[in-house]
């Protein structure tokens, strides 16, 4: 099975063509164009670079978020138009679920993507070598909060995630047993949402271009602007 995967939900616009879970090309641009003028020259690219086209493709994939807002619609508009020209099944990845596939040790995966002004997304993986399951819900709230949450676990907990990074010193204060991603590791990529996307198709999960809806767990910039929000 032949996957066209694409992640612009942060400042990494990637695109991915995999077969199963095994990648044939990435290519990833992080400039200074928007994701709308680097999106579809980097799909031709990897097209070009492949022989292969969109006839060729079996599975569409991108991350639904959350992260960019205006990135995230992109890349769901871009796959959506693709679905519906040639019929091809859809399966949407959050980022907080990429990330986790990032990981590839066993163990509990505490995935934070930095959401400002010491917020956080937030969801907890388990992996047990062959299977990632999603513990609780996906949250947008402060890192106090979560790491409050988290200081329960006696466990090795492996943080992954831009969020991480970003409060580091804070998890070491607050965590027993913190473990944390390379920096290859922490960067959103299209691989992973191939990877977690073949694994939902397998099981039977995946929809058409209307069952692809962004995940967006706060209000916008502006929204929050309007209602005098922070």
């Amino acid at each position: 099975m032949k996957i066209l995967s694409i992640d612009t939900s942060s400042k990494i616009c990637s695109v991915s063509i995999l077969e199963d879970t095994t990648v044939i090309l990435e290519k990833h641009t992080n400039d200074e164009k928007t994701h709308s003028q680097n999106l579809m020259p980097l799909i031709d690219e990897v097209f070009k670079d492949t022989n292969l086209t969109l006839d060729n493709i079996d599975l569409l994939a991108c991350s639904q978020g959350p992260g960019s807002f205006t990135g995230i619609r992109i890349g769901i508009a871009t796959i959506k138009a693709f679905a519906d020209a040639k019929n091809i099944p859809v399966v949407g990845v959050t980022s907080l679920e990429s990330l986790a596939y990032n990981i590839t040790e066993s163990g509990l995966i505490v995935s934070l993507i930095d959401a400002k002004n010491d917020n956080v997304y937030y969801s907890l993986f388990s992996n047990n070598g062959t299977t990632y399951t999603q513990i609780g819900d996906f949250k947008s709230c402060s890192i106090h909060d979560i790491l409050s949450d988290l200081s329960i676990y006696d466990d090795k907990l492996i943080f992954v995630g831009d969020g991480s990074v970003i409060h580091h010193d804070l998890i070491i204060t607050l965590i027993k047993n913190p473990v944390f991603a390379n920096s290859e590791q922490n960067l959103q990529t299209s691989i992973s949402i191939g990877k977690s996307a073949y694994n939902k198709f397998t099981n039977g999960i995946y929809g058409d271009s209307n069952s692809l809806l962004p995940i967006y767990l706060k209000k916008s910039q502006a929204e929050r602007n309007l209602a005098g929000e922070k």
